[in-house]
């Protein structure tokens, strides 16, 4: 029997997204899902699947929840690839390593709100095509630049050859460029080996499961239920508007309710039975998202 919620799913490195959340739906028997924020195929961390009806909430969760974004990664200096990470092709190389003193004081003309040019290697959007489809048929293609937000960024320490950094970010921001930008403000280059999300839109990693522990249950027959949030996950900071029987026949089938109240959106119940997200306008309850 097919599921609603949400899993909080731990991805792995070499996943597509959208392919980690179709099999996380194939367990949950249902073709119908989503996913908040796309992680490269070779980053790891937090990766929120709508599942079923809780799709439908994927708007709302998104303008619920801040925007802001945070990950671990790490780069080596010295050479560069056509995606800016280590499953590219190598286009340039010169061997330069900076010093750390360096390193650490160019961090600062990167926090706050900068303009980044994403990777050539991205989903952005170049007149109607994904740029990753025109670079991988070798297409010239010119990504313009973008205002983002950098909250923190911080310079970890240097395991052998990889470099450690932690970031908060806004929605939007590629790890890759941040990464090629730390390099050639130190006048060198640089090619990024781990990517780990471990926040999203108020979702957090220590909360996450992986793929493979899901599947092991699944093919053991054990119940997934405990993994699996309720469809109203996320919604936290929406008020609550309850409804009796009667007018929750009535909203159901389009119907306005007179509640009173305040303006704006509310998450919408019987009793302990979530409906669906509506808003008040001039008093009135009106349907917007119903499960």
């Amino acid at each position: 029997m097919a599921q609603s919620g949400w899993i909080i799913l731990d991805k792995e490195s070499g996943l597509f997204s959208r392919t980690a959340g179709g099999r996380v739906a194939r367990i949950l028997g249902t073709k119908k899902f989503g996913h908040i924020g796309t992680l490269d195929p070779m980053a790891t961390g937090v990766l929120p699947i709508a599942i079923g009806d809780a799709t439908k909430m994927i708007p709302f969760v998104e303008a619920t929840n801040p925007h802001t974004k945070e990950y671990l990664f790490s780069l080596q200096f010295g050479f560069e690839t056509d995606t800016l990470d280590i499953t590219g092709r190598e286009i340039a190389r010169d061997d330069f390593i900076p010093s750390q003193n360096v390193v650490r004081a160019v961090i600062p003309n990167l926090i706050g709100k900068i303009m980044q040019t994403p990777p050539l290697y991205s989903a952005v959007h170049v007149d109607g095509r994904r740029a990753y489809d025109i670079a991988r048929q070798g297409g010239a293609i010119e990504i313009p630049p973008r205002e983002i937000e950098i909250f923190d960024l911080e310079f970890c320490g240097v395991r052998g050859k990889s470099w450690d950094f932690r970031v908060r970010c806004s929605r939007g921001t590629y790890v890759r460029s941040i990464a090629r930008d730390i390099a050639k403000m130190c006048g060198a280059m640089a090619t990024v080996d781990m990517i780990r999300r471990t926040q999203t839109n108020g979702f957090d990693v220590k909360d996450a499961v992986k793929l493979d522990f899901l599947e092991n249950l699944f093919n053991n027959s054990r119940n997934l239920g405990q993994y699996l949030k309720p469809i109203d996950f996320g919604l936290g900071d929406i008020p609550v508007q309850n409804l009796g029987d009667k007018d929750t026949e009535f909203y159901k089938n389009g119907g306005f309710i007179n509640v009173g109240g305040n303006s704006g959106p509310r998450r919408v119940y019987n009793g302990e039975i979530f409906i669906g997200i509506g808003t008040i306008v001039d008093g009135k309850l009106r349907p917007k998202r119903t499960i």
